[in-house]
């Protein structure tokens, strides 16, 4: 447009001036023109007319400011501060003004040192100020130079563009100070007086970026507005992944402190969850007025099994998660599964059986039948009834396997009441007399299982149990120890420390019962640090226990339990690492890597990954030394990565690299590392290469490939999963162990019959439960050498996985928390944090009625706005109000 108009008015110029428009022509011929004038001839042949006055105009002023006329100052600058803030520019272009500036910028800074100080000084600085965010040299940072000399009138008057270059430049500055070690306040006043521009111009990111970069984080909760908290808090969290300690923690700190502001109880309760500080977590439960949400944040509390002292029974009915059972029956019965399911209904025996080649015949039925005994415990999983232990009186099932067999078969009566104590404890009672000690094992084993994750008044876990720690039957005590770490695993009880701390010290033991022993220790103490138990086993590897002692399978739980004491607490484990480098042991370095690994859990802490990447390089004669340390450390690498999108992304890149170059003892924990980064989230491409894992040369790569497989899809019910299973079946008939592992996994596939999941992250994938974290650990450690603990007599752990297993589901509760359907719309989670406006948080929405299951990458929202969830997040159990403001359409209609 500009050049169309040029065209109309250069023939009104020249007919305004004759002589002129000769002279120029006259010019032109006699003398040739250099490029820059011919430039510059161009460009005011282009002008508009308004653009030509105002350049005119613009030249003017700044002639007016080099006059000795002091008198013109003050209008002039008047004139250019309206001109620059009146300008308005596309995206893509300068605002005229400032282009117009440009070749007068050096003499207006010339003008400034000359002139004397004073109001037209400190004015014309402001000016310059916003000139140089165009003009100065780079890196000088003169447009803060200007700002800091002028007349402090609000940086907002300038428009956006120039805060946020202003901020830019504080952030800059403020680096160059530290690095001098020099006086930074003024930077930090400068900071403080945008913030609150940022904030109400939609800019929370760049308000939040500021504040974190000046290391003035606790500065920004004052800024903060019931319309701001939201998004600056959002931002805020999602930061937490990509900064490095001690910020993380400044992150967490203030999103709390906003949330605790405006009061908004959930939230504040989450982040202190995040955090594992238990004396916020009481202060957020306590503090909280309303009993209603009190009655909520007692329901997160009960998912990450958190116990706050509490005098309400109905709170702390919800904090035990006594009524867990129930309501997940009660989920069961609206999605139609309460029938149970028998392992030939998993396996479909019909569809194998018509192949050629497959029979049973060299197949060892014993361990099938024990492979059956998992896959029956897996699938009716709390649901209270299935068809081989439950439905016979006299145990026929338990019979059909041998020794240790019985045991996990006895055991498995646990999982199947998981949750329900009263009726659970009654049916197992009658095998605590058996004759059979293995038998016996078994049901105290199934007293653990049938507690876990639930607490009771009485204690019978404890009652039952405790007189069998002791016991002079190895088996008896073993039951014993393995049952009280599930059943009170996360409780951090003392009184279990002073019943199991003893047999971790007692040098005269066999090493199994004084591993699990630390085992069971870990997994009731997980995440609590435990300074007894943590000395008492540093004390037994350094002192008590000789290297023959150190070779026992079992002796690897030792390290795990005391790891999983430190289970994200990081640098509360230096001082241990510490004490095990000095070690001359050989599972010193093994148990290094386990502690280093659970310390960064779930953190996506790069240095630490690159840290295990490392240990995966060295080159180690397994004749010679010890190398099992490097399939901890790829375990690892999946453990510190997962729950960040990006971490996993890259994990499952480095996991592809040590697949073709790594030794075998790394290529055998590929398969485990990527079962517990995608647990219960199966990932297609995650399927297809565990896929061709499962019929590698190497059969342990097989073996934990096809394991890494139910992890995958554990809870899931994915038929393409099941099928790839059925194929597997079909493909290992004559392989015992191979089809032992296959069945294991279609039984984790089809766990809670698809209602449940052993991911250990929740609460839109912000939350890491420690307890899941533990039960998928002690599985993994035992596939590192399931030669000797699988498919020797240590099959019973695998019911570890259980105290991971947690209904994936969504259940809304009226105000006396009965099961309440509402209509809810459940989608694919969408990124939303820093976007404008009121962006949609799901896509590719269905409607359904509470309660509903989730997928590991859904989320819920309410479909009418009639009722209000007391919960942040849409997951696990709701409480929901009644809207006071809502009007449906048929009352609207009556109004009207």
């Amino acid at each position: 447009m500009a050049k169309d108009t040029s065209k109309d008015t250069a023939p009104v110029a020249a007919a305004e001036d004759p002589n002129k428009a000769a002279k120029d022509t006259k010019t032109a011929k006699d003398k040739p023109l250099s490029e820059e004038e011919k430039k510059k001839l161009e460009e005011e042949e282009e002008l508009s007319e308004e653009d030509r006055q105002l350049k005119e105009e613009l030249e003017m002023l700044v002639e007016r400011l080099k006059e000795t006329n002091t008198s013109l100052y003050k209008p002039a600058l008047e004139t250019l501060r309206t001109l620059i803030r009146t300008a308005t520019s596309s995206m893509t272009s300068v605002p005229k003004p400032l282009k117009f500036l440009r070749p007068h910028y050096q003499a207006l800074i010339e003008v400034y040192e000359r002139w004397s100080e004073g109001d037209n000084k400190r004015f014309l600085a402001d000016i310059l100020s916003v000139l140089s965010m165009s003009y100065a040299e780079e890196g000088k940072r003169e447009s803060l130079r200007y700002r800091l000399l002028g007349s402090a009138e609000p940086a907002g008057s300038w428009g956006h563009e120039y805060v946020r270059h202003l901020a830019s430049e504080l952030i800059g500055e403020y680096a160059a100070l530290n690095e001098k070690d020099e006086d930074t306040e003024h930077v930090l006043n400068q900071a403080l007086e945008i913030v609150p521009f940022l904030l109400k111009h939609n800019a929370e990111a760049d308000a939040v970026d500021l504040m974190l970069e000046l290391e003035a984080l606790d500065h920004l909760s004052q800024f903060v507005d019931k319309d701001t908290y939201a998004r600056v808090c959002l931002y805020l969290i999602s930061c937490v992944q990509y900064v490095a300690p001690p910020d993380d923690i400044a992150c967490l700190k203030t999103a709390h402190t906003i949330y605790r502001d405006q009061e908004q109880y959930p939230q504040a309760l989450q982040v202190s969850m995040r955090m594992g500080d238990q004396r916020m977590i009481r202060a957020d439960f306590n503090d909280c007025p309303d009993l209603l949400m009190q009655k909520q944040l007692a329901f997160m509390l009960a998912r990450q099994q958190i116990n706050v002292p509490t005098e309400d029974e109905d709170i702390q009915e919800i904090l035990n998660n006594t009524r867990l059972s129930e309501n997940y029956l009660a989920l069961a019965r609206d999605l139609d599964v309460m029938e149970a399911k028998t392992p030939d209904d998993i396996y479909k025996s019909h569809l194998e059986k018509d192949r050629p080649g497959f029979g049973g015949g060299n197949v060892d039925s014993a361990k099938q039948n024990l492979a059956s005994t998992f896959v029956n415990a897996f699938v009716n999983i709390g649901f209270g009834s299935d068809k081989l232990m439950t439905a016979s009186e006299d145990g026929n099932w338990i019979y059909k396997n041998k020794e240790h067999g019985m045991m996990s078969a006895a055991a498995s009566l646990g999982a199947i009441l998981l949750w329900d104590v009263e009726i659970g404890l009654t049916q197992i009672d009658k095998y605590l007399y058996s004759q059979e000690d293995f038998i016996k094992a078994g049901a105290l084993l199934a007293i653990g299982l049938v507690n876990a994750g639930v607490r009771n008044e009485s204690d019978p876990a404890l009652a039952l149990l405790s007189e069998y720690v002791t016991s002079k039957t190895t088996i008896l005590r073993i039951a014993a120890i393995v049952g009280l770490g599930i059943a009170y695993a996360g409780s951090a009880r003392q009184d279990l420390m002073d019943l199991l701390v003893p047999l971790v010290g007692e040098h005269s033991l066999p090493m199994e019962i004084s591993s699990l022993a630390t085992l069971s220790l870990g997994l009731i103490f997980v995440g609590q640090g435990g300074s007894e138990v943590v000395s008492t086993a540093v004390h037994t590897l350094m002192m008590d226990r000789d290297e023959s002692d150190l070779k026992d399978p079992y002796a690897i739980f030792m390290g795990l339990g005391l790891a999983l004491l430190f289970l994200g607490r990081q640098q509360e484990a230096d001082a241990t690492l510490a004490v095990l480098e000095v070690m001359e042991n050989s599972l010193a370095k093994t148990f290094m890597v386990l502690l280093d690994t659970c310390a960064y859990a779930g953190t996506g802490n790069v240095l630490s990954i690159q840290r295990m990447l490392h240990y995966c390089n060295d080159h180690i004669d397994p004749e010679k030394e010890n190398d099992r340390f490097q399939a901890f450390a790829v375990i690892g690498i999946a453990l510190i990565a997962m729950g960040e999108d990006i971490g996993t992304e890259m994990a499952l890149r480095s996991f592809n690299h040590l697949m073709h170059y790594g030794e075998p003892v790394i290529r055998r924990a590929v398969p485990l590392a990527l079962g517990l980064l995608c647990a219960s989230n199966p990932l297609v491409h995650v399927l297809d290469v565990l896929s061709k894992y499962s019929h590698d040369n190497d059969p342990d790569v097989a073996i934990n490939a096809i394991f890494a497989m139910g992890l995958v899809g554990a809870g899931t019910n994915n038929a393409r999963l099941a099928q790839m299973l059925r194929q597997l079946a079909t493909y290992y008939h004559k392989e015992a162990n191979h089809l032992f592992i296959v069945r294991i996994a279609q039984g984790l596939v089809h766990m809670g019959k698809g209602t449940l999941t052993i991911n250990p992250f929740h609460t839109n994938r912000t939350l890491l439960s420690p307890v899941a974290v533990a039960g998928l650990l002690v599985n993994l450690v035992a596939f590192t050498d399931a030669k000797n603990l699988i498919f020797g007599r240590g099959h019973y752990l695998l019911y570890h996985l259980i105290i991971a297993a947690y209904p994936r589901l969504l259940m809304t509760l009226d105000e006396n928390l009965k099961p309440f359907p509402v209509t809810v719309r459940v989608g694919q989670a969408v990124e939303v944090v820093g976007q404008a406006g009121r962006p949609k948080t799901i896509t590719g929405f269905q409607t359904h009625s509470t309660p509903v299951l989730l997928a590991y990458t859904e989320r819920a929202e309410l479909a009418s706005e009639e009722w209000i969830p007391l919960a942040s997040v849409l997951e696990g159990f709701v409480i929901l109000k009644k809207n006071p403001e809502y009007m449906d359409e048929d009352m609207e209609t009556a109004g009207k």
